[in-house]
């Protein structure tokens, strides 16, 4: 009787300590997806970021030669209407 109590608690004590085992587990596995699910959102934003920057940079860079093209072509018009 004292063996079969005895075997009984030590089950009792393995499955605890199997349930304790999966819980770790479980939240184990859980912390990971969410540090993997921040990680990726983090690298999107900065990917858009990085996108962003450049097309701004390439806007700026447009605009920059556009009005250079202006100015030239204005100095040029003036320069020949002078001429003549």
């Amino acid at each position: 009787m004292h063996a079969v109590n005895s075997t009984s608690v030590e089950k009792d004590v393995i499955s605890l300590t199997f349930h304790q085992t999966m819980l770790c587990t479980s939240v184990v596995v859980l912390v990971v997806v969410v540090v993997a699910l921040v990680v990726i959102v983090l690298v999107v934003l900065v990917v858009v970021v990085v996108v962003v920057v450049v097309v701004v940079a390439v806007l700026v860079v447009v605009v920059v030669v556009v009005v250079v093209v202006s100015v030239l072509v204005v100095v040029v018009v003036v320069a020949t209407a002078s001429v003549v």
